[in-house]
C-alpha cells in the first residue's frame, strides 16, 4: 500500500466497500427459490429482498450530495460502510423473512450513501485529465461484482447455511472501514448549508414511487395493475413538483441548474443507455442459455465472467483515451460495439455454438468499458468542482431508474412477445428464440439512439483549447 500515490489509495479504499455492496445484492438472485423454501413463502414476498434494496438506495441517493457537503465525503462513505455492516449482521440474525427485508432495507440505504460519494471522492483526488483512468479503474467494480456474485451465492447457498450470504459481508466490510478511515481525506464541510426537507419529501416520494412500481411490475399484467399506475403517476408528479420546488431555492437538495451544461446533460442519455443495454443483457442472457439451449446456472454464470473481465480492462483503457484525447474519441465508438455485438445477439440460431454467444457478450463487455465510466467521467468532469457530490448523486439515481426501466420493458417485452409468437406456432423452443432475438434487437435501437449526442460531449481538452484561444 505505502508504494502507492495517495490518491491511488482513494481509488483503493473506495473501490473495496462499493465492490462489496454490489457483490452481496447480485449474490442473493440465484437464492431466491431457496429462501422461498426456508421461510415457506411465495415468490413475490421473497422477491421484496432485491426490491426494497433498490428502492431504498434509490430513495436515499438523492441526500447524498447534501449530507456530504454538509459533513463531509469521508464521513458519509465511513458511515454508509458502518451501516451496511449493521445490516448484514440483522440480516444474518433474521428469524423471519419481514427482518431479514428490513435488513435489505438497511443495507440499501447504505449503499445509496456509498456509491454516490465513492464517484465524488474519486473526483477530489484526481485532476480532471487523470479522472478517467481512475474512474475506469474504479468502475471494474460496477461490472466484475454483478458477473461473479451469482456464482458466489449459489456457492454459499448450496454449501453452507443462508445466514453467510450476511456474514460473508462482515469482514470485507470491515476492511473498507480500515481502509477508508485510514486513507481516504477528509474533505471541507458546509456548516451553514440548510436542510431542503421540501425537497427532500418530493424528491423521496419520486424516485421511491417510481423504483417501486418498477420492482413490482415484471410482468405486464402485473404493471398495468391500477396500483402500480399509480404509484407511477404519483412519482412523475412528485418529481415535476420537485424540479419546479428546487429552481426557487437558493440552497436546493439539488442543484438542477448542473443540467444546463450540454456535457453532463448528455451523459446521462449515453449512461442511461448504456445501462439499459447493460441489464437488457443480464436478464435476456440467462433465459437464452437455459430455455433455448437447455444449459444449467453454472455455463450461465461463466457465460458472465469474460464479459466483465473485458468491461474491466478496456474501462482502463477508455479512460487513459479520455484523459489524453477527449470523450468523441472513445464514447461513440464504444456504443457502436455495444450494438454491434448485441445485434450479433439478435441473429443467433438453435445451431449457434455456446462460445460464439460468449465471445458476443465479451464484445459487449468492450463496448460497455469504453462507454459507460467514460460518459460518467466526462459529464462529471464538465461540471463545478464544488456540485460534483450533487452531480454523482443525480448521475446515480438517473442510472438506478434506466436500470429497473430496462429490466421491467424486456420482461414486459418477453412475456406478450413470446405468448403472440407462440400462439401462431406448436414450437415453443422457437417462439422463445425469436422472441429474445427481437428483444436484443431493440437493445440496439435504445443504444444506437445516444451516439449521435455522444458526439456533442466536451472534454477537457475543449476547454483547455478555448482557454487557450481566449488568452
Amino acid at each position: 500500500m505505502s508504494r502507492l500515490s495517495n490518491k491511488w489509495l482513494v481509488v483503493v479504499a473506495v473501490l473495496f466497500g462499493t465492490f462489496t455492496v454490489i457483490l452481496n445484492n447480485s449474490m442473493l438472485n440465484p437464492t431466491i427459490p431457496r429462501f422461498i423454501e426456508i421461510f415457506d413463502s411465495d415468490a413475490v414476498s421473497v422477491g421484496w429482498m432485491l426490491t426494497i434494496f433498490m428502492v431504498a438506495m434509490g430513495m436515499t441517493m438523492p441526500l447524498t450530495g447534501f449530507l456530504g457537503d454538509r459533513y463531509g465525503k469521508k464521513k458519509v462513505y465511513v458511515s454508509g460502510l458502518v451501516i451496511f455492516i449493521i445490516g448484514s449482521i440483522s440480516g444474518s440474525l433474521s428469524p423471519t423473512l419481514g427482518m431479514v427485508i428490513l435488513s435489505r432495507f438497511v443495507q440499501g440505504i447504505a449503499g445509496g450513501l456509498m456509491m454516490p460519494i465513492a464517484m465524488a471522492l474519486i473526483f477530489n483526488a484526481f485532476p480532471k485529465n487523470e479522472r478517467g483512468l481512475a474512474v475506469g479503474i474504479y468502475g471494474i467494480a460496477a461490472m466484475v461484482a454483478p458477473a461473479i456474485g451469482p456464482t458466489v451465492g449459489g456457492v454459499i447457498i448450496q454449501y453452507f447455511a443462508w445466514p453467510f450470504l450476511f456474514l460473508f459481508n462482515i469482514p470485507f466490510g470491515l476492511i473498507g472501514i480500515i481502509l477508508s478511515t485510514r486513507y481516504l481525506k477528509e474533505t471541507d464541510k458546509q456548516t451553514d448549508l440548510k436542510f431542503d426537507a421540501v425537497g427532500f419529501v418530493l424528491v423521496t416520494l419520486g424516485v421511491g414511487g417510481i423504483l417501486y412500481a418498477l420492482g413490482r411490475g415484471k410482468t405486464l399484467e402485473a404493471l398495468t395493475q391500477l396500483s402500480n399506475i399509480a404509484l407511477i403517476a404519483v412519482g412523475v408528479l412528485a418529481l415535476v413538483l420537485f424540479v419546479r420546488y428546487e429552481n426557487k431555492q437558493e440552497q436546493p437538495l439539488l442543484n438542477l441548474s448542473i443540467f444546463k451544461i450540454p456535457t453532463y446533460a448528455i451523459s446521462t442519455i449515453v449512461t442511461g443507455s448504456a445501462s439499459i443495454g447493460l441489464f437488457s443483457g443480464i436478464f435476456l442472457l440467462p433465459l437464452l442459455i437455459q430455455n433455448v439451449y437447455g444449459l444449467g446456472e453454472i455455463k450461465t454464470g461463466l457465460l458472465f465472467l469474460p464479459a466483465a473481465a473485458a468491461s474491466g480492462i478496456f474501462m482502463s483503457i477508455g479512460g487513459r483515451i479520455l484523459d489524453k484525447k477527449g470523450p468523441k474519441w472513445v464514447i461513440p465508438i464504444g456504443l457502436f460495439v455495444l450494438a454491434a455485438s448485441t445485434t450479433g445477439l439478435g441473429m443467433v440460431g438453435l445451431s449457434t455454438s455456446y462460445w460464439v454467444i460468449l465471445a458476443l457478450n465479451m464484445v459487449r463487455g468492450v463496448g460497455l468499458g469504453l462507454s459507460n465510466m467514460p460518459a460518467t467521467t466526462a459529464g462529471m468532469n464538465s461540471i463545478p468542482e464544488e456540485q460534483v457530490a450533487q452531480g454523482s448523486a443525480m448521475n446515480n439515481v438517473l442510472r438506478q431508474i434506466s436500470s429497473s426501466f430496462g429490466i421491467v420493458f424486456f420482461s414486459v417485452y418477453y412475456e406478450t412477445r413470446r405468448a403472440q409468437i407462440a400462439a401462431g406456432q406448436s414450437n415453443m423452443t422457437e417462439a422463445t428464440l425469436q422472441t429474445l432475438n427481437e428483444a436484443f434487437l431493440v437493445s440496439t435501437v435504445l443504444v444506437l439512439i445516444a451516439v449521435p449526442f455522444a458526439f456533442f460531449m466536451k472534454g477537457v481538452q475543449d476547454d483547455e483549447e478555448k482557454e487557450a484561444a481566449d488568452s
